[in-house]
């Protein structure tokens, strides 16, 4: 069974930095290279709301008022993982953050039901 695991969490001062992983099993052999994944967060009290998008190809997406140009996705298909880089973090994104696959394309990058496969979360908390 496909499985998604996310680390690299972790409590860190305003203006600090995280790499996020999350790290892929139970796919078939050379799969993980054809998914296309994003990254979400979900804060106390708030929607869940999409971060960052990768490609097959590695293109990328950003939900705009969200990273603002402070985080970078990447992926490594060798190693059946996708990373988010967290740079310049602010109190506000404090957060349990989530890497997700898609397995639908019924609309954008950022529809919560196009994603089939989910992992647990890694907490983010950033301390003013």
């Amino acid at each position: 069974q496909e499985q998604l695991v996310e680390s690299g969490g972790g409590s860190v001062q305003s203006g600090g930095s995280l790499r996020l992983s999350c790290a892929a099993s139970g796919a078939p052999p050379g799969a993980f290279s054809s998914y296309d994944m994003s990254w979400f967060r979900q804060a106390p009290g708030k929607e869940r709301e999409w971060v960052a998008w990768i490609s097959q190809r590695s293109g990328t997406a950003y939900g705009t008022d969200v990273s603002k140009g402070r985080f970078t996705i990447s992926r490594d298909n060798a190693k059946n993982t996708v990373y988010l880089q967290l740079n310049k973090l602010k109190p506000e994104d404090t957060a349990l953050y989530y890497c997700a696959r898609r397995t639908k394309y019924s609309g954008a990058y950022y529809t919560i039901a196009d994603y089939a496969y989910w992992g647990q979360g890694t907490q983010v908390t950033v301390a003013s």
